[in-house]
């Protein structure tokens, strides 16, 4: 089936969406976890291509937009940003709420709209990019995923980048295996997963 990889295009923003929901639990379908089923890609997702356009790729076989990778350059410049431009509407939008209590997550989401977000880490010196990459099933294993990363790792080269990190869930074992094979070193362990690291030098 042909598959292509390119730029983000404004009209890709509702797959990006759509594809962030269907692989938001451990990589699975997280559809049965949220009512509002944009909350997860307001956090994880939307913000980057409207912040930085040219760190966004995606991938697209002839049903369509099927996986992504969103990244910054600029980790702190990031999270600066979304202070001034991003949260500002999401909190006015989504005042925090109690746990409904019926197996939805959606009061854990917007409570992490209304977090003050770090703006330093020691992280940042070296390894100052970060993504997250999403594909859908029928386009895992072949490939794309590490296709993905090394298309982003050009255009951070370009920029004079010397690093890329992310961080990845416990839960999510797979995931953790395909960044050590491209590449990723482990940088710091925490409660909840790793922080991997990419050098681009």
């Amino acid at each position: 089936m042909p598959r292509s990889i390119r730029p983000f295009h404004p009209s890709d923003l509702g797959a990006i969406y759509r594809i962030c929901l269907l692989t938001g639990h451990a990589g699975g379908d997280s559809s049965h976890l949220y009512a509002n089923p944009d909350l997860l890609s307001h956090l994880y997702a939307g913000p980057y291509p409207v912040a930085d356009p040219g760190m966004t790729f995606v991938v697209a076989d002839e049903q369509g937009v099927a996986g992504y990778i969103v990244a910054t350059a600029d980790s702190a410049g990031f999270e600066r940003w979304r202070e001034e431009h991003w949260w500002p509407v999401l909190r006015a939008q989504y005042p925090l709420v109690e746990d409904p209590h019926d197996g939805t997550e959606d009061h854990v989401l917007v409570a992490r709209f209304h977090e003050t977000w770090p703006t330093e880490d020691p992280v940042y010196a070296e390894y100052p990019a970060h993504m997250h990459i999403d594909l859908l099933p029928r386009l895992q294993g072949q490939g794309l995923g590490r296709a993905l990363i090394e298309t982003l790792a050009d255009a951070l080269r370009a920029r004079g980048v010397p690093g890329l990190h992310l961080g990845v869930s416990k839960d999510n074992p797979g995931a953790i295996a395909f960044y050590h094979r491209v590449g990723f070193v482990t940088l710091e362990e925490h409660a909840w997963g790793l922080t991997l690291g990419l050098a681009l030098g």
